[in-house]
């Protein structure tokens, strides 16, 4: 299946990248976002989903196992091509995704609706997304919510990337700080040396 992509997939790629979010460990933070889209829009799945290159990867995931799949068949690489929250409602009467994997066998979508996770420079990274094992519509408040919880989803991404790049700087403080202290050491011991020379009687002086 060939997918559309954004075009400027190779910016959003290493925009993506610069958030050292792929393949880590589950954080309740965004769990708990993820669990607050399945009550609010009352779907059995809600998922933190990072398009990555090839594959979308869940950062968080309620109510299924995997933890990615091909990108080739995620209904997210369609969601981030939109500007606002994507929605299928019946995925056997959309010829876009009625032969999809997803739809034709397990986890059998049906519905699906997701919220591109924009960043400010303008990158979909992925999305906040909730899906339904049998169709239906998104109530206009579930919609305004489920963008909502998208902002959030955002805002700690950017939270959680600025805290890295924080630890980053003051390691590399640290470690300026600790050549200047050993250069100061050095100098000290220089100035030592020099002066212990200096008091030393003529007589024991070096020749």
């Amino acid at each position: 299946m060939v997918i559309a992509k954004p075009v400027n997939e190779e910016g959003r790629i290493a925009a993506l990248e610069k958030y050292a979010i792929l393949d880590t460990d589950p954080e309740q933070t965004f769990d708990d976002l993820t669990l607050l889209a399945s009550f609010a829009c009352k779907t059995p799945v809600a998922l933190i989903s990072l398009v990555d290159e090839d594959r979308q990867w869940f950062k968080s995931r309620v109510g299924i196992d995997a933890s990615e799949t091909s990108r080739d068949i995620a209904f997210c690489s369609t969601a981030i091509l939109q500007s606002d929250v994507f929605v299928v409602p019946d995925a056997l009467l959309d010829e876009r995704f009625r032969d999809n994997p997803l739809v034709a066998s397990d986890p059998h979508i049906r519905f699906y609706a997701g919220a591109p996770l924009i960043n400010e420079d303008g990158y979909a990274l992925g999305t906040l997304c909730v899906v339904d094992r049998t169709p239906r519509e998104l109530a206009p408040e579930q919609r305004e919510a489920l963008k909502a919880l998208s902002r959030l989803v955002l805002a700690q991404l950017e939270f959680r990337r600025n805290l890295i790049l924080l630890k980053e700087a003051l390691t590399d403080r640290t470690k300026e700080e600790h050549e200047r202290q050993r250069e100061l050491v050095h100098v000290q011991e220089t100035l030592m040396r020099v002066m212990g020379l200096r008091q030393l009687p003529a007589s024991a002086k070096p020749r």
